[in-house]
């Protein structure tokens, strides 16, 4: 009897320290995303790091093509809410007149764009992705015997009707989802200049 108590004991123990662990994994793990926040550009440069290696990984397989048709079905979805307002006007109406709106007249307030998926949550989706991918391309199971280049003409045909579309949005409902920074104005150097090209 006191063996099997001391079984169990040594068994919770275990899955208390392994609970802990993850615990602790998953407090670093997040304390260094939270750091690599305002590094944007070294972010990327990390994500394009892992778009490489996968590409280089499919090439040297010469496999895994509905993997990549799939990622690339994803990111295209990704890009989709990066690029969209968070209240899009066309979807819900009510919702836009209540909340935050893109402006539509010159005359209206500046409103700052707003995205469906912020710029953080659309690299970590990203770079996940990538990740993810890479893993099942060590999975025989995954790799579905397909004639890529069909598969590339859909992907292609698929970006090119949904961007249309997009930009069609954009230009119907008047708005840029860039912004290349805070606009600046001349102020007094025009003032200056002005006064100076008289004289």
């Amino acid at each position: 009897m006191e063996g099997a108590d001391s079984a169990g004991a040594g068994a919770g123990g275990a899955v208390a320290a392994a609970a802990k662990w993850r615990s602790d994994a998953s407090r670093a793990f997040q304390y260094y995303l939270d750091r690599s926040t305002p590094h944007a550009t070294g972010r990327w440069l990390g994500t394009l790091a892992a778009a490489a290696i996968y590409a280089l990984r499919v090439y040297m397989v010469q496999g895994f093509y509905i993997v990549t048709y799939g990622l690339g079905i994803y990111l295209l979805n990704l890009l989709i809410g990066f690029l969209s307002p968070m209240v899009d006007p066309e979807l819900d109406p009510s919702a836009a007149a209540e909340g935050p709106a893109l402006p539509t007249r010159g005359s209206d307030e500046f409103k700052p764009f707003i995205r469906r998926l912020p710029e953080f949550k659309f690299w970590y989706a990203i770079t996940k992705a990538f990740v993810v991918a890479f893993v099942m391309t060590f999975f025989s199971v995954f790799d579905v015997p397909v004639f890529w280049p069909i598969l590339l003409c859909y992907w292609v045909v698929l970006f090119v009707l949904t961007m249309k579309r997009q930009i069609v949005h954009m230009i119907k409902y008047k708005y840029v989802p860039f912004s290349i920074g805070k606009q600046k104005y001349g102020g007094k150097k025009n003032v200056a200049s002005t006064s100076s090209s008289k004289d």
